[in-house]
């Protein structure tokens, strides 16, 4: 190939010293030119705000003056001390651990019943997946009537059985497990789809091997299919844990109003984030709370990819 320009010289001569080819060369530095940009959007939206909240984080700071003056780490002092936060703190976690738990174990069950050939299994299929992607506020704003204690459609089928209405959403022992609830069924469907495709990937000779050494639907299931879907496990694992900490639309939408939960009894710690910097302007409070939520999500992404990676 001739080397015509300036430019392509220069490539010429680099790719010589590295030990590639000029084509090579050229087609690398093209896929590099290209996607500095896409790197330059991500760092300014992504990484610099995150770089910029623990910055703020140790100020004691409003929307207007997000630097004001400098206290260290007594924002994070008061965390600890803050009752509202550590109520925070419960909730979120008890949400986490139950969506995340039972998200995983309800979209297996459901993957394995639709992973053979199941009749209308492609509906069941997109039955399930329409709860993915449908919004958030939509949704949340059917399940509040359907929690509804006077008009709603769950305390109507209850009276079919003779049983009293339940203020589901106002009661405190009740409001939390009931957006646990809809937040289960929201995204079991995203996780099953994810589950569906790592079992048919799995070949069928390893299945039908098992089946010939005589081996049950259990030994199968515990031997072949959840070892090779381990990564998938893993991977779903991990994002319904990331999405579960950052709970906030469903609880804002769900306990709004006279409906809405009394005192602190949903209150997460996203939820508690923005009242701080919105509505209270502690924007430097505020910010060690995200701080303190980003690591407890970086720590808990940790822990899952190092046990997910240790063999049996």
């Amino acid at each position: 190939m001739g080397v015509s320009t300036g430019a392509d010289r220069l490539i010429h001569v680099w790719g010589n010293r590295i030990g590639l080819s000029y084509v090579e060369l050229k087609k690398r530095l093209f896929v590099y030119i290209f996607i500095i940009p896409v790197l330059g959007v991500y760092v300014f939206l992504r990484i610099l705000p995150i770089l910029k909240n623990f910055l703020y984080s140790f100020f004691s700071s409003s929307v207007v003056k997000p630097m004001d003056s400098f206290i260290g780490f007594s924002n994070y002092r008061e965390l600890f001390t803050d009752s509202l936060f550590l109520i925070a703190m419960k909730n979120t976690t008890i949400f986490a651990v139950s969506v995340t738990v039972f998200s995983v174990l309800i979209a297996i069950i459901l993957a394995l019943l639709l992973s053979g050939k199941t009749k209308g299994g492609a509906f069941f299929e997109t039955l399930y997946f329409i709860p993915v992607i449908t919004p958030m506020v939509p949704v949340a704003v059917v399940w509040k009537w359907i929690y509804d204690p006077t008009y709603g459609l769950l305390n109507y089928v209850l009276s079919w059985v003779g049983l009293k209405p339940v203020a589901w959403l106002v009661m405190p022992n009740t409001a939390i497990w009931a957006i646990i609830v809809m937040s289960i069924w929201k995204i079991i469907g995203y996780n099953m789809v994810i589950f569906l495709v790592g079992i048919r990937d799995i070949p069928d000779t390893y299945i039908d091997a098992a089946m010939i050494d005589g081996a049950g639907q259990y030994q199968i299931f515990k031997s072949i299919i959840m070892p090779l879907l381990r990564p998938i496990l893993i991977f779903v694992t991990v994002i319904s844990t990331i999405n579960a900490y950052n709970v906030f639309t469903q609880v804002f939408i769900m306990t709004s109003g006279p409906q809405g939960a009394p005192g602190n009894a949903v209150r997460t710690l996203v939820f508690d984030i923005y009242e701080n910097a919105f509505r209270y302007f502690k924007t430097g409070y505020a910010a060690s709370e995200a701080v303190v939520l980003f690591l407890i999500i970086l720590l808990l992404t940790f822990v899952q990819l190092g046990v997910g990676a240790k063999k049996d």
